[in-house]
Order: C-alpha cells, then structure tokens, then sequence
C-alpha cells in the first residue's frame, strides 16, 4: 500500500477524449454557440433529398396546372366572345382542375410520410446518444431537459426539415412561374405588382428571424417545464412527505408561465407575418383592379386580359402563403436543432456497444460457463487523483492493492471519497492522475464495455428498473439459466417473496421498485449483481436495509462470491466486514490506514473510536 501527496492542478495530466464527439458545446449554451442552424438541418434532410425532390416535383405539377388554369380561362371567355365553341377548353380546365387536386394529395401524402422517417431518425439518433452520455454529463443536466429534445425540438425540426423546405421551393418557384406568365398578359401590370411584393417583403426580412428567437426561448422553457416535473415526480413521495407540493408546483408554473410568454411573443409574429401576406395580396389586386380598369376604358388592354392578370394575383395567394409557410416552419426547425445539435456534440462513451461477451463465470453457486475456471483478479489503485469539478479533491494520491478471491473494506466518515473510487474503477469517471488496474491492465487502456462487463456493482440506494422481477434479475445475464436463477433467489432469500406472489417472477415491481420494501429492493439487486457471475463485485452498504436475518444471510453469499471473485465492500455498520482480510480506513482522501479488523482498532484512533460507537470494542472511559 502506497500513498502520496497530491500534486498541483496545473500538472495533472488529464485523460485523452474518446473522439471528436469530445469537444463539443452544451445543450445549454447560447444559440449562437458555434452551430450552423441551416446546415443542420439540411444534413437532416439529405438521407431523404431524393424522395423531398419527387415530393417537390408533384407540389410543383400540381402548381403547374393551377398556373395554366388563368390561360385556359382567358381563352374560354375569348372564345365566348367570338361566338365560337368552349368544349375543348372547358373540358381542358377541368382535367386541370382534377389533375391538381390528384396531384396535390399525392404530394401530401408522400411528405407526411417522409416527415415521419426524418423524426424518427433524429429521435433513434438523440435516444442512441443520450444512452450512452458520459455520467459527468448526466449530473449537470436535467433529464426533463433532455427529453424534451427527443419529443417536442425533434418534432419541430420534423416540420421544418421536409415539409418546410418543400413549401419554400415550390412557392418559390411558383411564384417565379406566375409571375414569368403575368408578365406575358401585361408588364405594366406587373409592375404594379411587384412593387407592392416587394414593399411587402422588406417587412417580412424583418419579422421571420424574430420566430426563431421566440421559438428558441420557447423549447428552452419546454425543457425547463419538463425538468420540473422530472424532479417532483422523482422523489413524489419526500414531496408530499415535506408538503411541498405548492413550492414545486410554483416552480413548474414559472416554467410554464415563461413557454408561454416565449410562445406568445412567437405567435404575434407569426400572425403579423399572415396579416402582411393578406394584406399584399389584397392591395395587388386593387392596384392592379385601378391600373388595370383605367387600361380597358383607354382602350389600352382587353377585358380578357384583365381578368385573366386578376386571376393570376389571386393565384398568387396559395403559392405566397406556402413560401411564408415554409419560411415560418424554417425559422421554427432552426430555433430547435441548435438545442438537438447540442445534445449531438455532447461526450459519448464510444466503447460500450462491443460484441457481447461470453461470461466468465456462472452465478454465485454455480459451475463455471466454461471449461477453464477463471481466476479472481486483483484490483489496483496506484496514486489516484480526482476532483469534481468546482470541489475540492476527493482522491489525493490514493494507492492500495486488494488481492484475488478477497475482501476489501473501504470505511470513513461521509465523505472520505469511498464512493468516488467505485465510480471510477468502473470509469464512469476518469481520475487526473494515476492507474487503476483489473488483473494487472490499466482500465484507461480497456474498453468501458470489458471493464463493465468485468464488474457487477450493487449501489447504495439499490435501483429497480420499471418491468418484472425476472426481467431485473435477467438485467446484466440475460442467458442466464433457471437453475442459476433458483440458486440466487435462495442465496438472497428471495425465494420465499417469489413463492408468495402469484406470478413468481413474472410479477411486476411498479415504477423504480415501488411495489417492493427496501429490503426487497436491496436483495433484488444483490441477486441481480450475483447472477452475473462478475470477476469484481462492488458492494456499497449493501446490506443496510436488511434485518439481522437477512443481513447474515447475505453475508454468508458474499463470503461464497469471495472464493470466486474479488469483493470490495463500502460500510458504516463496521460489524459487516470485521472478518474482511483487508480493510482501507479513508480521510478527506486519502488513505489513514490498513490492515485487519484487529491490527485497526490497536492502531488507529479514527477507526478505533468508529467500532466503539457502534459498540464493537469499549469505548475510551470504559477501557478505563
């Protein structure tokens, strides 16, 4: 057992990013935090380019045939001025008019579709991404927060990224088309109307980005809504244990309350951008209606003319309305893949999704998986450092060696860094400084997924996921067999709860375990941790919601796991390792002292005057 002083911040030597996804910016930067907005969306779009491109040649035929309709018109009333026969053109426009309804619902239904594939790949993308977060990240950021980006961003970006961009091109390019075949009936009309478009316009240029802002701030709040309810539904029951119910409340209203102010402030721009789009279209067709009328009575265009320039600025509605459409969905989806993209620059664990591998060893119990029986390896620390961040160090140099097929204590105050090293042996951290090493290999230098795999970790407050017992059993070996199954649950005496319910094991065990007791709850994860057959069991106070019963009993399976593999235990209740051949006595950091149960109480104040507190030895005044 080694320890040393701890070195200066400035020279420790920090752990290589796992790639590129490393160096990225947090969900909650600025908006402007680097990401293009557009280019995003667009890499979004562009495993669908070809199927948006068919959609946007059906929206742009259906245009098509609605441009053509104001020719056709104005030939009919030719027609019916000369006194000649209307069948072929009537008969012309209504194929047109069928064609373009066709067309338009074909088009509808091929975007909608395409919609849903962009939504669900981002949504695969976000999940796969927030999976495998790196824990660091998962303690700054709400998980209501995160979320939020998976449902409500993601569905924005849906919209903006297929069908706002269809909307775009084909107004655009509508509008472009109309515009060419109005200036074939009148330039001088055309004119008129383009200096009222434009005029119009301009104002336009300045509302659109203002959308994005609102909507930006909008999902923000959205996040914040779902942060709030993820912390009061979380721990539902010391909320209404505190009768805080109001306070929590209160906290979510003001997320509330801030959506939608955001949303608000978004739909007056949104509605001011369909008040101008109106209102330019109205005031084309009186200009032109002036100018227009003035012509015919100077004899300086025909009625028909006229009529069919009027239809044109009326046509000209469906294509304005779809350009600003997509414009309004475009300044929507950029609002929310800034915050999608951030989530996709955040540091993954890239090592975890290796080949499955075989396990070493059956369950506590049971015969080996394989022919060859696999030797409990040992576990190192060589002068560890570690601090989080804004803290003081919770590891200074610490260094020890627990030997194969062993038990290691790590006992100390609340505080002393106990739980910080489990965190880092199974790398959920990465220490500053130092090696930790499995059966002589640094695990900086090994896969998370071996190094987990290696590992079975039974913690303090014992989670149970939501599903039935056999499903959390089954959680980390799920080829496990029932005979191994059997031998854990009598191991953890839990074959007696199995036995009382009547679905066995198929029983469900409610949101986090609530249908369970803590003890219940405590034994299942043992059970789970077992079941594994790890090669490295990590126990942290284990037994501390288990009756005397129960609590000797888990004991007596944690000596059997100790013949076949290395067991590291933390504990306040010293009268649960008193028999470990090694127990590390921990201080702000460090290491204070080692040895056995005996050798400890002789030795060392701190851990002399802890087993007399629990009334393991007599205490100072009763020696005397």
């Amino acid at each position: 057992m080694t320890t040393t002083d701890p070195i200066p911040p400035q020279a420790v030597p920090r752990p290589a990013p796992d790639g590129p996804e490393d160096r990225g910016v947090r969900p909650d930067g600025p908006v402007d935090s680097g990401i293009r907005p557009l280019r995003a969306l667009l890499r979004q779009a562009r495993p669908h380019r070809y199927v948006l491109l068919g959609s946007l040649l059906l929206a742009l035929a259906a245009s098509a045939s609605g441009l053509v309709q104001p020719l056709v018109a104005r030939a009919v009333l030719d027609a019916l001025a000369r006194g000649t026969t209307v069948t072929g053109a009537l008969v012309l426009l209504g194929v047109l008019v069928v064609a373009g309804a066709v067309l338009t619902g074909l088009q509808s239904w091929w975007q909608q579709r395409t919609s849903e594939q962009v939504v669900r790949s981002i949504r695969r993308d976000l999940v796969f991404r927030l999976v495998r977060l790196k824990v660091p990240e998962l303690d700054r950021r709400p998980p209501g927060d995160l979320v939020a980006r998976v449902t409500s961003d993601s569905a924005l970006v849906q919209n903006a990224a297929t069908q706002g961009l269809v909307m775009i091109t084909n107004g655009l390019l509508t509008v472009v088309g109309a515009i060419a075949l109005m200036g074939t009936v009148s330039g001088l009309l055309l004119g008129v109307t383009l200096a009222v478009l434009l005029g119009t316009g301009a104002l336009l240029g300045l509302i659109l980005p203002r959308i994005r802002e609102a909507v930006a701030r909008a999902q923000s709040s959205v996040g914040a809504i779902g942060a709030a309810l993820d912390r009061s539904l979380g721990a539902a029951r010391t909320v209404k244990a505190n009768g805080a119910e109001a306070r929590e409340t209160a906290r979510a209203e003001a997320a509330v309350q801030e959506a939608y102010e955001a949303g608000l402030t978004g739909a007056k721009y949104v509605a001011l951008v369909q008040v101008l789009s109106g209102v330019a279209i109205q005031a084309a067709f009186l200009a032109v209606l002036g100018v227009g009328g003035a012509l015919v009575a100077s004899g300086g265009l025909d009625a028909s003319q006229l009529i069919a320039f009027l239809l044109y600025v009326f046509y000209l509605a469906s294509p304005i309305a779809s350009l600003l459409g997509g414009l309004g969905m475009l300044q929507q989806g950029l609002g929310a893949i800034v915050r999608i993209e951030q989530v996709r620059h955040l540091p993954t664990e890239n090592d975890v999704d290796l080949p499955e591998l075989t396990r070493t060893h059956g369950a506590v119990g049971q015969r080996a998986h394989t022919q060859r029986e696999v030797q409990a390896p040992p576990v190192e620390f060589d002068a560890v450092h570690f601090a989080y961040p804004g803290r003081e160090p919770a590891l200074r140099g610490i260094g020890f060696t627990v030997p194969g097929a062993t038990r290691t204590a790590l006992v100390g105050l609340s505080g002393a860094g106990k739980t910080t090293m489990f965190a880092l042996l199974q790398r959920f951290y990465e220490p500053h400084a130092g090696a930790i090493r499995i059966g002589g290999r640094d695990i900086a230098r090994m896969p998370r997924a071996e190094v987990r795999r290696r590992i079975a970790y039974v913690e303090q407050e014992s989670p149970v996921m939501a599903g039935t017992l056999g499903d959390n059993l089954r959680y980390a070996a799920t080829d496990a067999s029932d005979e191994e199954i059997t031998e854990v649950l009598r191991l953890t005496r839990l074959d007696s709860l199995i036995a009382r319910l009547p679905d066995g094991l198929d029983t469900e065990v409610g949101n986090r375990g609530v249908a369970l007791s803590g003890g219940e709850r405590q034994r299942l994860a043992i059970a789970r941790a077992l079941l594994r057959g790890p090669e490295v069991l990590l126990l942290d106070e284990a037994t501390a919601q288990l009756d005397a019963s129960n609590e000797q009993a888990l004991r007596e399976a944690v000596d059997q796991a100790a013949r076949r593999c290395t067991v590291i235990l933390i504990a306040h209740r010293l009268s649960t390792v008193t028999d470990a051949e090694q127990i590390i006595v921990l201080e702000n950091g460090r290491i204070r002292a080692a040895g056995s149960h005996a050798d400890l109480v002789e030795a060392d104040p701190l851990y002399r005057e802890l087993a007399a507190s629990q009334m393991l030895v007599p205490t100072a005044d009763e020696r005397r």
